[in-house]
């Protein structure tokens, strides 16, 4: 087995914890002469109550006049670059935190880079401590606080926690048993559950995030301040058909097959070193493994004195659940806290970028997003509770939330919307989406185990998928295995806000079936072209932008911890939870639902008979199956009059 070379794909990598951006070069000489003529650089390492050491990077002003607070961010993404001499091009979750004056500090945590101590991918918090050999992420944090307010100089006694992504995670978990310095935290596009977030959706593997996994799972024994693990090499630009020639998932276990094998001796396909790999074939159901290390039931004791201010994407392919979950349980069960949310029109970690122009793909949302979100909500969030006054009256709104179809801000006071009211509209006969149930029919189509549909036109491989959350979807509109519903023209806006719950009646000719439900705004034939970066073969002229789209792998329907066969044939209820939106739907467009049965290769091929373990399955469990929507089937939307 060979391997792209890490450095390519890790630089590629790095945006998911750091802010970057495309710049000239004389912008570039200019951001690595201001860290290194106004900061000085610290390398050390920091004891946690276990002896374990975590390597730890702190830039701190020259200007010794001030005292100022230290603004944290924890990464299994490694403090690069090391060396005393060697500066990052930015530091702080912005430049204008970086330009005006804060401690920062990166760590590798616990098993990661140059740190001591076993990783442990999304390690489970431990709530009741029995010894300082109970830790976890929350202890190390706690620990590592302690150590910088009482030894690094010149710092106000104040801290916060930042983070995209996995750091977003650690920023999150800073907040459980927070140490009394902690004052801020802002976890963004921040894991939740691994079983809803990245590599599964609703119990469906995220066959795209395949060559991802060594990240998590190569074992490291010391530390090592250069890439330990490989990318897998899938020898091809074509994933969809890479993925199904491969078959079944088992034929993909040799890709973590790290130790050489004797050529002399046959190869055991079933061998398996990477241990991210190896948890998430054992464990295809949402057993006591993936709930201990879920952060969100943690979320119910969260001090008053950590105010928080959640990030995320609204077409964020990766992280989509965790913010939306995080903010929503800590306002539940925390309502003295300060906890705000802000909600953009932002792919993976978007928001932390310079550029002017805010494009998710084909689609082109509006100019200086990202920079306003820095400037004007990002900065002034530090700064109120790390440099001002702390209290409540921060100036910022509780959600601040886009508009993605008006493209414009909004505010509220709590989302979701306290008005938004209830509705739901039926997948009815004709190609229709109506206010009202028909007669009940059902519609069938098949489900072709060789022909799965592909979840984009692109033919290209990817790290992590990401573009495809606002493609256009008139490719699978015109395939008969995709069922399409919509209305007619609207006369009026139509504004959707929160969740959205598709309540499908189906059956199948099978034993277990996956179901996609996407929300599409098809615009109207004489919309303005808006991107002059669109894919060349595309128009904004009928385009179906996808809104909303999950999937729901059908043995889960009634438990993701106990799965269960479909009787062939039986009407069943399937319901599938579609995470947030605010959308307004503007006259002259129509509202579009699709459904279908593959979604290839962002998830993997249900073999459409039942198995236990789809991660063991075999060919010939592989059946091509006949599906039927019933016209009972309905979708409830949240929205504003």
């Amino acid at each position: 087995m060979k391997f792209y070379p890490f450095k390519a794909i890790f630089i590629g990598l790095l945006f998911i914890c750091l802010f970057s951006c495309k710049k000239s070069t004389t912008s570039e000489a200019t951001e690595i002469n201001f860290v290194k003529e106004n900061y000085d650089k610290l390398e050390t390492t920091i004891t946690m109550r276990d002896g374990i050491k975590l390597f730890t990077v702190i830039y701190s002003p020259k200007d010794k006049s001030k005292k100022y607070p230290i603004l944290l961010q924890r990464t299994p993404y490694s403090c690069q670059p090391y060396g005393a001499d060697t500066f990052k091009n930015n530091i702080a979750p912005n430049k204008y935190l970086m330009e005006e004056g804060n401690i920062v500090v990166y760590q590798d945590v616990r098993g990661r880079w140059m740190s001591e101590g076993i990783y442990d991918n999304m390690r489970a918090y431990i709530p009741n401590k029995k010894s300082n050999k109970d830790i976890d992420e929350s202890s190390d944090t706690y620990d590592t606080i302690d150590w910088l307010v009482k030894n690094v100089e010149n710092n106000n006694g104040n801290v916060g926690t930042w983070g995209i992504s996995y750091p977003g995670f650690y920023s999150t978990y800073s907040t459980i048993d927070a140490h009394p310095a902690l004052k801020a935290a802002s976890p963004q596009a921040c894991i939740g559950d691994f079983f809803f977030d990245d590599f599964h959706h609703n119990g469906a593997y995220l066959l795209s995030y395949f060559r991802a996994t060594s990240l998590f799972g190569t074992p490291k024994d010391a530390p090592s301040d250069t890439a330990w693990y490989s990318v897998p090499d899938l020898k091809t630009k074509d994933q969809y058909q890479f993925f199904l020639d491969a078959g079944p998932l088992s034929n993909l276990n040799h890709y973590f097959q790290y130790e050489k094998l004797d050529e002399t001796v046959p190869q055991n396909k079933d061998k398996i070193d990477d241990f991210f790999w190896k948890e998430l074939v054992e464990h295809p159901n949402y057993d006591e493994v993936w709930q201990s290390k879920g952060i969100i039931q943690h979320l119910k004791n969260i001090k008053s004195s950590v105010a928080t201010m959640v990030v995320g994407g609204q077409f964020d392919a990766e992280d989509l659940y965790g913010p939306l979950e995080t903010y929503k349980t800590i306002e539940k069960y925390n309502k003295d806290n300060y906890n705000t949310l802000v909600f953009g029109p932002w792919s993976h970690g978007q928001w932390a970028r310079t550029s002017v122009e805010n494009s998710v793909g084909n689609y082109y949302f509006g100019d200086s997003i990202s920079i306003k979100f820095q400037k004007q909500i990002e900065t002034k969030f530090f700064n109120h509770f790390l440099k001002g006054k702390g209290d409540k009256n921060s100036g910022l709104p509780e959600a601040y939330v886009y508009d993605t179809g008006k493209k414009e801000w909004k505010s509220y006071e709590t989302w979701p919307p306290v008005d938004a009211e209830k509705i739901s509209m039926y997948l009815s006969d004709n190609q229709k989406l109506s206010t009202s149930e028909e007669k009940e029919i059902g519609i069938k189509f098949i489900s072709d185990i060789k022909k799965p549909v592909p979840y984009s036109e692109d033919i290209k491989t990817v790290f992590t998928p990401r573009k495809y959350m606002t493609d256009d979807q008139r490719f699978a509109a015109r395939r008969g295995d995709v069922l399409v519903f919509e209305t007619e023209i609207l006369e009026n806006n139509f504004t959707l806000a929160g969740d959205i719950l598709a309540k499908l009646k189906v059956a199948t000719t099978g034993t277990d079936a996956d179901w996609i439900v996407k929300v599409i705004d098809v615009h109207p034939a004489d919309a303005e072209e808006t991107n002059e970066k669109m894919q060349d073969h595309l128009k904004m002229s009928n385009y179906h932008l996808m809104v909303r789209s999950e999937v729901m792998r059908g043995k889960f329907r009634n438990s993701f911890t106990y799965p269960e066969p479909f009787i062939p044939n039986k009407k069943t209820a399937v319901n599938i939870k579609l995470q947030d939106v605010n959308h307004t739907f503007k006259k002259g467009h129509k509202l579009q639902i699709q459904v279908q049965s593959t979604w290839f290769p962002l998830i993997d091929l249900n073999p459409q008979t039942y198995v236990d373990n789809i991660f063991k399955a075999k060919k010939e469990d592989f059946k091509t199956q006949t599906h039927t929507v019933f016209t009972s089937s309905a979708i409830e939307f949240s929205v504003l009059n």
